[in-house]
């Protein structure tokens, strides 16, 4: 499984940006998929997750209430829509896939079998 992410760039606080990322095979369903971000010197930490039904969505607290993710199946893409970005947020985003995380997983990076390149989201104060 191959993950392209794309959809980062430079945004004014309290804009707005939608991250995609679409994968490659067919077992794109079946994955539980997540999005974490990870600033130079810094852990990756988890922002958000989504089971591979979509009815099950998890986020981190800093980030509740202004991202949503969601799934589309038939096009093998997760998005990230992101509200009310902050200069906090700024950051490389990651997608990653993972076929066998169970709910206490989501928010672990090592849960996760395959990763997207990165996209930069820059938030302007």
């Amino acid at each position: 499984v191959q993950l392209q992410a794309c959809g980062g760039g430079l945004v004014q606080a309290g804009g707005s940006l939608r991250l995609s990322c679409a994968a490659s095979g067919r077992t794109f369903s079946t994955y539980t998929m997540g999005w974490f971000r990870q600033a130079p010197g810094k852990e990756r930490e988890f922002v958000a997750g989504i089971k591979r039904g979509g009815g099950s969505t998890y986020y981190r607290d800093s980030v509740k209430g202004r991202f949503t993710v969601s799934r589309d199946n038939a096009k093998n893409t997760v998005y990230l829509q992101m509200n009310s970005l902050k200069p906090e947020d700024t950051t490389v985003y990651y997608c990653a896939g993972g076929a066998r995380v169970i709910t206490v997983q989501v928010m672990a990076p090592s849960a996760y079998d395959y990763w997207g390149q990165g996209t930069l989201v820059t938030v302007s104060s």
